[in-house]
C-alpha cells in the first residue's frame, strides 16, 4: 500500500505595514498654521494706522452725529491718503452717480479737501454724458478745479469722437486739461489702427483748445500699448492694486479706489491723488 503523501501548508509571510509617521503629519502642520500666522500678523502691523483708525482706537472716533458721512470702506485707501500727505486730492463723475449734491462735497474723511474734479462729458461719437451740464456747472459753483474727459470707443471713429467733444465741452480759465479715456481693445481694427485713432483725437482736441490732452488708462494697458509710443503725454493712471501704496514716479494722477463714499454722493465714487500740491496743480491749469 502505497504511503499517503501530506503536504505541508507553507504559511503566509504578512509584510509588516508601516506605520505612519504622526510626528511629521504634526510637524507639518504646525509650520504652515505658523506661516499663516506670521502672515496675518505682517499684514495687520503694516496696515496698523488703517486698522486702528477704521476699529475707533483713534482719538477721533465715527460719531452717531457724522454715522451718515460713511467711511471709506477698505482699509487700503486710508492707508494711501496717509502716505499721500500734501498731495491734491479729487474725484471724478458721471451719470453713474446720480444727482450730486455739490455745496455738501468738501472733504474726503474729515481730514482731507477735495481740490479737483474729473468729469465725463461725452462718449464715443454721439452720446453726451447725461449729467455733464449740470456736473460742470456744480463744480464751479462749488469752487472746484474741474476738468472734462471722453469715453473713447475703439470701433467708432476717432475725428467724430473729438468733434462731440469739443461741441460739447466749452474750457474756460482755472480748467484742467482735456482728457482721453481709453479703457478697451478694438474689436475689427488692430492695436496699429486703434493708435493711429487715439493720435487723430489728440491733436484735433490739442489743436481746438491750445493744450495738450492727458490720457486716462488702467497700468497694464498703459504699460502694454501706451508708454512707449505715447511718452510725449501725460497719464492718469488706474490701480486698485491691493499693493500699491504709492503713486507712480511718472503719473500725473493716480486713481487709486473706485470704493469710496462720500457726502453728498450716493452710492460709491472714484478717488484720484496728483502727484503734486495744490499750487502745482493750478499750474497745468488752462491759462
Amino acid at each position: 500500500m502505497a504511503k499517503k503523501v501530506v503536504r505541508k501548508r507553507t504559511a503566509a509571510v504578512r509584510k509588516p505595514q508601516k506605520k505612519t509617521n504622526f510626528f511629521s503629519v504634526k510637524l507639518l502642520r504646525y509650520i504652515l498654521v505658523a506661516c499663516l500666522l506670521a502672515l496675518v500678523i505682517g499684514v495687520g502691523f503694516h496696515y496698523r494706522n488703517g486698522f486702528a483708525y477704521y476699529l475707533g482706537f483713534k482719538s477721533k472716533k465715527i460719531t452717531k452725529a457724522n454715522s451718515e458721512e460713511k467711511r471709506i470702506s477698505d482699509v487700503r485707501n486710508f492707508q494711501v491718503l496717509e502716505k499721500h500727505e500734501g498731495k491734491s486730492i479729487g474725484i471724478d463723475v458721471s451719470e453713474y452717480q446720480g444727482n450730486i449734491n455739490w455745496s455738501n462735497l468738501g472733504v474726503l474723511e474729515k481730514k482731507y479737501p477735495l481740490d479737483f474734479v474729473f468729469i465725463r462729458a461725452t462718449v464715443g461719437k454721439d452720446r453726451e454724458d447725461y449729467q455733464f451740464k449740470e456736473n460742470w456747472i456744480g463744480a464751479r459753483a462749488n469752487k472746484m478745479i474741474r476738468g472734462a474727459y471722453h469715453y473713447y470707443r475703439p470701433n467708432e471713429n476717432s475725428l467724430e469722437q473729438a468733434e462731440l467733444f469739443i461741441t460739447t465741452v466749452r474750457l474756460q480759465k482755472g480748467d484742467l486739461p482735456p482728457v482721453l479715456d481709453i479703457e478697451r481693445l478694438p474689436k475689427n481694427q488692430s492695436i496699429t489702427n486703434l493708435k493711429i485713432g487715439l493720435k487723430r483725437w489728440l491733436k484735433a482736441v490739442e489743436a481746438h483748445y491750445g493744450v495738450k490732452p492727458i490720457i486716462y488708462t488702467g497700468e497694464r494697458y498703459y504699460d502694454d500699448f501706451l508708454k512707449d509710443e505715447f511718452s510725449d503725454y501725460l497719464f492718469w493712471i488706474a490701480n486698485y492694486n491691493f499693493y500699491r501704496e504709492e503713486i507712480g514716479a511718472d503719473w500725473l494722477f493716480w486713481q487709486f479706489t473706485e470704493k469710496a463714499t462720500l457726502p453728498g454722493i450716493k452710492g460709491n465714487v472714484d478717488v484720484n491723488i496728483y502727484n503734486g500740491d495744490l499750487k502745482q496743480l493750478k499750474f497745468i491749469t488752462v491759462d
